[in-house]
């Protein structure tokens, strides 16, 4: 069966916009993250082998490692933002009568939550790879920066609400606190991070720097 992620952009686009329930905002807050990093190796691509670069080679070429890693790690959540879904799509299913409803729920709920906020944690990782490619890369590509950091920030943001809609409703209330909490954390860290990139690529652009 071919994967999401293998269909053609108009094909991906045309799936999140029918009446089905996958891909949806966890599958697209993935593919957007796996933009952003990929925006950043570009960026690196662009830097290697360039003279004025060469105290930096060394760093570039392990960002570009690690954001091929957080790249492909991203791509692969669409898909299992999908597959995680149809059990939980399942257990909604299961008439309220039947005694293992509950847990069947609980069971798929937190299967659900799992891959978006490992897509929020591959993107903090894209963030701060953007942050030291912002200082090190090749200047005249800053403004790809700059577009990574803006999607990254709304990759991590999409898929956070992709966490709560499901501690929203979790009857182990314990266990929402606990991920919502790490979701918040995130969040106060890494989006004003994005931001801050964001906004000094714009600065810089705009001559205010």
């Amino acid at each position: 069966m071919q994967r999401l992620t293998d269909k053609s952009c108009a094909e991906f686009a045309g799936l999140v916009a029918a009446k089905q329930p996958t891909p949806g905002g966890g599958g697209a807050a993935a593919l957007v993250g796996s933009l952003a990093a990929a925006l950043c190796s570009m960026v690196g691509s662009y830097t290697t082998g360039k003279r004025r670069y060469a105290d930096v080679e060394s760093d570039v070429a392990r960002m570009r490692g690690e954001l091929d890693d957080a790249r492909a790690s991203l791509l692969d959540l669409v898909e299992a933002d999908a597959v995680a879904f149809e059990p939980l799509s399942v257990a909604y299913g299961v008439p309220r009568e039947d005694p293992t409803r509950a847990r069947t729920l609980e069971e798929a709920t937190e299967s659900a939550t799992e891959p978006p906020l490992q897509v929020m944690r591959q993107v903090c990782h894209v963030i701060e790879l953007l942050e030291e490619m912002g200082q090190k890369g090749s200047r005249a590509l800053l403004s790809d920066v700059g577009c990574g950091a803006l999607l990254a920030r709304a990759a991590l943001e999409a898929a956070s609400l992709n966490v709560f809609v499901n501690t929203h409703d979790a009857t182990d209330r314990a266990w929402a606190a606990r991920v919502e909490a790490a979701c918040d954390e995130m969040l106060a860290c890494y989006v004003p991070r994005a931001q801050t990139v964001a906004e000094g690529v714009t600065d810089h652009l705009r001559g205010r720097d």
